[in-house]
């Protein structure tokens, strides 16, 4: 019997060095206004346990904040399929280093009901979303 090894995708990982001091990328990345000016429209509000919606291409995403560690991390997970999104903030001389990781991923072949798509074809689809996200909207919100 062929066994396959991956069970699961790997996690997106986008990181961005930022001419912005780590105080301004933490409020863009941790208010609602902040997170809509980049990403989505959304209700979110900085508290661990707090359940919000992100306004997403598919309609509303339920979230939950499960992690907060001002001005360095958070973390909530996105809709009902498993997904976390993470924001780790690190400051490097006077400037902020912004990784963004999403996972959660599911094996490649698992379809992701409300796009109606394999797991593999989402996560590739939004990887490359996530590239101009954060190299593009995230830096001129914050510089």
């Amino acid at each position: 019997m062929e066994t396959n090894h991956q069970q699961t995708l790997e996690d997106i990982k986008q990181t961005v060095i930022l001419n912005a001091p780590i105080q301004k990328v933490w409020e863009n990345v941790s208010t609602a206004e902040g997170i809509a000016a980049w990403f989505m429209p959304n209700d979110f509000q900085a508290k661990v346990g707090y359940e919000f919606h992100i306004q997403s291409p598919f309609g509303p995403s339920p979230c939950k904040v499960i992690e907060i560690d001002a001005p360095h991390r958070l973390t909530f997970m996105w809709d009902t399929d498993g997904w976390f999104v993470t924001f780790i903030l690190k400051e490097v001389d006077n400037k902020t280093e912004f990784t963004l990781i999403h996972g959660g991923w599911k094996h490649p072949d698992a379809i992701v009901p409300k796009a109606n798509a394999k797991s593999s074809i989402i996560r590739e689809n939004m990887e490359k979303g996530w590239i101009g996200i954060v190299n593009q909207r995230l830096t001129k919100a914050v510089e």
